[in-house]
């Protein structure tokens, strides 16, 4: 299965897109930090034999995608979800299926949870649902202690600095030191990620996302009402940034629930484990919802 970069005009970005599939029915995948789209590799050739149009890009302040904004109020989770808006309307599709991963499930939760636009399903990886993850900050030590970085991200210039020092090496650490098996970290892969890093300006706007959220919340903050969409999480149990208690308290928010953990899996779910996550999206996507 061919996997070709377009470049998509929407919101007043030039978004970086590896496209996959055809058809009038999009999968659109959204990465996190700090990622870029490279980290669908796996995903885009199974999901467009599935018969969707499979488009990951490369997200506000990330990668290839131009401009990359300086200001923080630029990367709320509100414009977020404008840039999903742009991108579904560019796309011309009938029916959206929404995948994220980390930050990107961050900003599928928002849209799915706001309606921005009808979506057929919604997967989710690793990253629990924001009403849950503020309540967690709050009341679980063990929580707040793996998100330090979170606080640290706050800072002006010094996460930058150290993310990029080095040739990257905060960013190649935070990808194979976290994984699990890191067979699929291999140093071309690591040297992807470096290199995105530091291109000028993609450090300073991916940590603004976290500036972003924590000082200004928009919809981030909710309220949040009942998700109808059908939903899949995919869950590594040994993320060591997100405690598996995040997961308890979801089908508070999501109607059709289907959560699958995976043992000694890390966060990076879908790059590290795709013999696995993959057989569970394509069981889940091609099953009929009542």
């Amino acid at each position: 299965m061919t996997v070709a970069t377009r470049r998509i005009a929407a919101n007043g970005f030039d978004f970086a897109v590896d496209e996959a599939g055809e058809g009038d029915r999009l999968a659109l995948c959204l990465h996190g930090f700090p990622e870029s789209r490279f980290s669908w590799r796996y995903q885009l050739p199974l999901l467009a034999e599935m018969g969707y149009r499979v488009w990951a890009p490369d997200l506000r302040g990330y990668g290839e995608t131009e401009p990359k904004p300086r200001e923080v109020s630029a990367y709320l989770i509100d414009r977020l979800m404008e840039d999903v808006a742009a991108l579904i309307d560019a796309s011309g599709a009938k029916s959206i299926t929404l995948i994220g991963h980390d930050w990107g499930a961050g900003v599928a939760w928002a849209f799915a949870a706001n309606r921005v636009r009808p979506l057929e399903r919604l997967v989710i990886m690793n990253v629990p649902h924001p009403a849950i993850m503020a309540t967690q900050l709050r009341r679980n030590w063990a929580q707040l202690t793996k998100s330090w970085y979170m606080f640290f991200f706050q800072l002006p210039g010094l996460p930058e600095w150290g993310a990029t020092a080095n040739d990257g090496r905060a960013i190649r650490r935070a990808f194979h030191g976290m994984a699990i098996d890191k067979s699929n970290f291999t140093p071309d892969v690591l040297d992807r990620y470096a290199a995105d890093a530091q291109r000028p300006g993609a450090m300073r706007g991916m940590i603004n996302w976290y500036r972003a959220a924590f000082r200004l919340g928009g919809k981030l903050r909710g309220p949040w009402p009942v998700i109808e969409t059908p939903t899949l999480m995919i869950w590594g149990e040994a993320d060591a940034a997100l405690g598996v208690e995040l997961l308890d308290g979801t089908d508070a928010y999501v109607r059709d629930l289907t959560i699958r953990r995976l043992p000694n899996v890390s966060h990076w779910v879908q790059q590290e484990a795709p013999q696995t996550v993959n057989p569970i999206l394509a069981e889940w996507l091609a099953a009929p919802r009542v």
